[in-house]
């Protein structure tokens, strides 16, 4: 089993910047992808940012804004957020993928105010 734990959710202003971090314990063995998705309301759960087999996979809407980084030494992975925009809006949700199981973490909230 998997456990992750994201932080670093908030409040910020259009134009702002934030990073989120997802923790991973347990048995991270054999993780073949992780990132982020994020889900806003009304709308589909949707992919953000990950890191699958050494590639990095990004959204078009976040492409040139966001950047997916692992640390394996720490079991995190970060997704640094800058020139966020109102429809960023969501709850970012960590994802891992191991041995076709999927993973989620909580989920950590971040509005970008205009």
């Amino acid at each position: 089993q998997v456990r992750l734990v994201e932080s670093g959710g908030g409040l910020v202003q259009t134009g702002g910047s934030l990073r989120l971090s997802c923790a991973a314990s347990g048995s991270t063995f054999g993780i073949n992808a992780i990132g982020w998705y994020r889900q806003a309301p009304g709308k589909q759960r949707e992919l953000v940012a990950v890191i699958s087999s050494g590639e990095t996979i990004y959204a078009d809407s976040v492409k040139g804004r966001f950047t997916i980084s692992r640390d394996n030494a720490k079991n995190t992975v970060y997704l640094q957020m800058s020139s966020l925009k109102p429809e960023d809006t969501a709850v970012y949700v960590c994802n891992a993928r191991q041995r076709g199981l999927n993973y989620w973490g909580q989920g950590t909230q971040v509005t970008v105010s205009s």
